[in-house]
């Protein structure tokens, strides 16, 4: 503000010398001197274009024509720090004979303001007055002075700050400033479009002269951008940025309020602030661009939190640091269909959400949050009392599990959202005497698994939407189950009577365990050691299931009747296979037919081992017995037949050589 008020109460001091001069020499260098005392006074050009009309009566004033005020020299800015269509001043003569300035109207007509901020922090709007000063110049800007009304109409505003990379635009805007007593209160009301959205600003204070002079003063603010509105009530001062105070802010209308600051701010998603966003609590800026609020309570829909927040600048981004306490925290639960889970039919729906996923709030700030609820509705999910620390580092947030109570047990570990050049999504969590059938209920609306036990599971998945991060998915994991009863199939009854018609309302197995590991391959899920052990049966098991495409294609082994030892019984494959809204099972009789015969071909082969084996013996033992009988040779239980024989004939060759060397 004190940029305004320095070039206002220049030109408005400058009427008199106007008005005097205008009687004696043309306007062209009545323009020049007011210039060159424009100058004198700011450091900066002044140009003034068209006739400069004088006022005696009833008040001292001038209206010009086109005026602009130069830029800063270190801009490439072509726009002027300033310039309107005219201006209209208006003081009191006789005050002004007494000594004081007394302005009773500045008006400026379509005024275009040019505010910038280069990347090493210099301000456009910082002016360099020169130092010598020639008779008559006007009074400096600490001068007190009176305002009865100064006007902008139809203005507009531009402010280019480089150093943070962003833009503020308002059109427009019109404003009115309002300052009885320059050591008393003021007024500033202003009103504008911003993006499109209607802003107003009504501003006031007591001690203008040490609000202009960038101290401490109590204020009271009311701002509003669209839908959002922000107010104020305490101490301020503006250079530096400085406050102490209750901070009220409704939020609702959070792209118009981004668009104000120059930044895109994105609608939040259900839960986070959709439909209902406030923000209340003792606000204080230190002047260094850092901002703490105690005591907050922020509103976002259904959910209230409170706790302590602090945002400091960054070298790239903002970093918010909180403590939290939540009430009870519903996030994502919407129309049926939304989510593709239980909330959209679960199992039968046709497939996952392809709607675009926007996390680029993540990149907005760096975060590290601690967060504490009773419990956490996300939908799809329901948890009971949760500890969590929120890390957001370069749009990547790392949310690490310290407590989660979950359907009868707990879940720790980590679950990561990267919003790095696209989204993926990731976690390493462990899941420890889970209930299945409500977390199967409202995971995927199925109800037909009833058991508690743990699992293991660790994921990756690459994409925009749902449907693209579930068709994408890899990892691994592992199940394991206690006693418990699968719904809606009765295996034991299709082993009984070879019919697969067991399966619907009122048919069940029972189980005393059920384990198995898994692997996640482009979305696909693969098991070969499912295990699962029955009062009256056993099963083994293994196939896909299709995560992206939501298909099953499982074979299960089950063998009823089976002997105490784990043989015999009766075994005929169950296949599953289809999509997961409507999957078919069947009995596999080819494959008992296939597995009958490669059962009797290895049989057969097994026979054929043994008779020629039986063959090899006896063979064995007639030449044994021929050694021993013709050669004399006995074969050592460690000894081949080959090697007696060599043996054997070795021996009587010695005594033929013998024989023959004693003969001569």
């Amino acid at each position: 503000m004190r940029w305004i008020i320095r070039i206002g109460l220049g030109l408005a001091v400058l009427v008199l010398l106007g008005a005097g001069l205008l009687a004696m020499v043309p306007s062209d260098r009545v323009a020049a001197a007011l210039s060159a005392q424009f100058e004198g006074l700011t450091g900066r050009k002044i140009d003034l274009q068209g006739e400069i009309t004088p006022r005696i009566w009833p008040t001292l004033g001038v209206t010009t024509g086109p005026v602009s005020i130069a830029n800063a020299d270190w801009t490439d800015s072509p726009d002027p720090l300033f310039r309107a269509e005219s201006l209209s001043i208006d003081m009191n003569f006789s005050a002004l004979l007494g000594g004081e300035v007394q302005i009773t109207g500045l008006q400026a007509t379509a005024p275009a303001i040019n505010l910038e901020r280069s990347q090493d922090g210099r301000e456009n709007w910082v002016f360099g007055a020169g130092e010598a000063a020639v008779a008559g110049a006007v009074p400096a800007p600490a001068t007190a002075f009176t305002l009865d009304q100064g006007t902008i109409q139809g203005g507009s505003l531009r402010f280019n700050d480089r150093q943070a990379g962003r833009l503020i635009a308002l059109d427009d805007l019109d404003a009115t400033l309002q300052v009885p007593d320059f050591s008393g209160p003021f007024v500033l009301s202003a009103k504008g479009l911003s993006g499109g959205q209607p802003v107003a600003l009504d501003l006031s204070g007591d001690v203008f002269s040490a609000f202009i002079a960038g101290r401490v003063v109590p204020v009271s603010l009311a701002l509003t951008a669209g839908g959002s509105s922000v107010g104020f009530e305490g101490r301020a001062g503006v250079s530096p940025a400085v406050a102490e105070g209750a901070l009220t802010a409704d939020l609702d209308d959070l792209p118009a309020l981004g668009a104000l600051a120059g930044a895109t701010l994105a609608t939040p998603g259900r839960g986070l602030g959709q439909d209902r966003l406030a923000v209340s609590g003792q606000l204080t800026l230190d002047g260094t661009g850092a901002a703490f609020l105690r005591r907050a309570e922020i509103i976002a829909d259904g959910n209230q939190i409170t706790g302590d927040l602090d945002l400091r600048p960054g070298d790239a981004r903002p970093k918010l640091s909180a403590q939290l306490a939540a009430g009870p925290i519903t996030i994502g639960t919407g129309p049926e269909g939304e989510m593709g889970g239980g909330l959209a039919g679960g199992m039968k729906a046709e497939g996952w959400p392809d709607g675009e996923i926007d996390v680029s709030a993540l990149s907005a700030l760096d975060a590290e949050i601690a967060l504490t609820a009773p419990s956490l509705d996300l939908g799809v999910l329901k948890l009971g009392e949760t500890r969590a620390l929120i890390t957001v580092d370069r749009a990547r947030a790392v949310i690490d599990i310290r407590q989660m109570a979950a359907y009868g047990g707990a879940i720790t570990g980590d679950f990561v959202v990267n919003g790095r050049g696209g989204l993926s999504v990731g976690g390493r969590l462990a899941f420890a005497g889970l209930q299945t059938e409500p977390l199967l209920t409202d995971l995927a609306g199925y109800d037909r698994l009833v058991a508690t036990g743990d699992m293991e599971l660790s994921f990756l998945g690459v994409g925009n939407s749902i449907a693209a991060i579930m068709a994408s998915l890899e990892g691994d994991g592992s199940l394991e189950l206690g006693q418990g009863e699968l719904r809606g199939l009765d295996i034991g009854g299709m082993l009984r009577t070879l019919d697969a018609g067991y399966v619907g309302e009122g048919q069940k197995t029972i189980f005393d365990g059920l384990a198995g590991t898994f692997t996640i391959a482009g979305g696909v899920l693969s098991n070969s050691d499912l295990k699962l052990v029955a009062p009256y049966l056993t099963a083994s098991g293994a196939g896909e299931l299709g995560l992206g495409d939501r298909t099953i294609d499982y074979r299960i082994r089950p063998t009823a009747l089976a002997a105490e030892d784990g043989t015999g019984g009766v075994m005929v494959p169950l296949l599953i296979t289809g999509p997961w809204a409507k999957p078919r099972f069947q009995l596999d009789l080819e494959g008992i037919a296939r597995e009958k015969m490669e059962a009797e071909a290895k049989a057969a082969e097994e026979r054929l081992k043994a008779t020629a084996a039986e063959a090899e013996t006896a063979a064995k033992a007639e030449l044994e017995r021929r050694l021993k009988e013709e050669l004399g040779v006995e074969v050592a239980p460690e000894e081949s037949l080959g090697d007696a024989a060599t043996k054997a004939l070795e021996e009587e060759a010695r005594k033929a050589l013998e024989d023959i060397l004693k003969g001569n």
